[in-house]
C-alpha cells in the first residue's frame, strides 16, 4: 500500500501556501492510499528559535484551526484515501517537560506523529542544524569540528529516543541522519555507521518506527535519503517499521523520489 507519512501544509511558516486539498488530491491521483500531515508543531513558548525569521514551528494561534481543517479533509475524502492528522514535534534538549505537557494537550487530537531533531545545544547556545550550509559549518567550528558535531547530533537523537515525553510521545523518529544534509559542503569523510546502528538498535528496543525520508535526495549537499539505503535495509532486518516520508513543503514535492526508493528497497 502506498503511504506517505511526512507531509507539511500551508500552516508551515517556512513552506508554501499550497492548500491541504491540493496535497490530498495529488496523493489520490498518485495512487496513495494513506497519508499523514505532520506540520511542524509550535515550539515551546520559552524557547527562542535561533533562525533569523523565527519560523521553524507553527504559530500556536493557528494550531486548533490546523486540526479543524484536517478533520474536515479527513471526512471529505474518507472514501478515497485515509488521512492521518499529526505533527512533527521537535525534541529540544532542556525542554522535555514543556514538550511532554504540549503532547498531553494535543495528543488526543492526533492519529500519528513524528519526533525529530533540528536543534542542537552546545554550551548555552542552540542552533538549527539544517538551516543553511553556513550555519552548519560555523557550528562545526564552534564544537571542535565535523566529527564532534556529528557525535553531538546523534547523542541528541539518542536522548530523544529515551526521553520521557509522556503517553502521546511520537513513535516515529524523523529523518535520523539529518546531519548529512550538508555532508558535501565539507571535505571530510565521516564514518558514522556505528552511531546510526546504535540508533537503530535503540529504536528496535523502544518499538519505534523509522521515517524513511526522501527529501535529502533533493538537497544538493546531501544527495541521499535520510537514512541512506544500507541503514534502511538494516532497519528492515531489525523489524523496525519503515514509513516512507516525502517531507513535502509544497504540493509539487509530494511523494518526491518515491519510485526510486521503492525500486531500491521494499518497504
Amino acid at each position: 500500500m502506498k503511504r506517505d507519512g511526512h507531509i507539511h501544509t500551508p500552516f508551515c511558516p517556512h513552506g508554501s501556501t499550497d492548500t491541504i486539498e491540493e496535497y490530498v488530491e495529488k496523493a489520490i491521483a498518485s495512487g496513495f492510499k494513506e497519508i499523514t500531515f505532520t506540520e511542524h508543531a509550535p515550539l515551546p513558548e520559552n524557547f527562542v528559535d535561533p533562525t533569523p525569521d523565527k519560523d521553524s514551528g507553527m504559530n500556536p494561534a493557528y494550531l486548533m484551526d490546523y486540526f479543524k481543517q484536517l478533520q474536515r479533509a479527513k471526512e471529505q475524502y474518507q472514501s478515497e484515501i485515509k488521512i492521518n492528522i499529526g505533527l512533527e514535534v521537535d525534541y529540544i534538549v532542556g525542554f522535555e517537560q514543556e514538550t511532554k505537557q504540549f503532547l498531553n494537550e494535543v495528543g488526543p487530537l492526533m492519529d500519528d506523529a513524528i519526533l525529530s531533531v533540528h536543534f542542537l545545544k552546545f554550551q548555552d547556545e542552540y542552533v538549527c542544524i539544517d538551516f543553511s550550509q553556513e550555519v552548519y559549518l560555523q557550528f562545526a567550528n564552534k564544537v571542535g569540528g565535523i566529527l564532534p558535531m556529528y557525535k553531538l547530533y546523534y547523542e541528541t537523537v539518542k536522548k530523544s529516543i529515551i526521553s520521557d515525553l509522556g503517553l502521546y510521545k511520537p513513535k516515529r523518529i524523523g529523518h535520523p541522519t539529518l546531519i548529512h544534509k550538508f555532508q558535501h559542503a565539507h571535505c571530510e569523510q565521516i564514518d558514522d555507521a556505528d552511531y546510526i546502528n546504535e540508533l537503530l538498535k535503540m529504536m528496535q528496543t523502544g518499538h519505534y518506527e523509522l521515517d524513511f525520508n526522501s527529501a535529502g535526495l533533493s538537497k544538493p549537499y546531501c544527495k541521499e535519503p535520510y537514512p541512506p539505503y544500507p541503514f534502511v535495509k538494516q532497519a528492515i532486518d531489525l523489524q523496525i517499521p519503515v514509513i516512507f516520508g516525502s517531507d513535502a513543503h509544497t504540493a509539487a514535492d509530494l511523494h518526491q523520489h518515491y519510485e526510486l526508493l521503492q525500486n531500491k528497497i521494499t518497504f
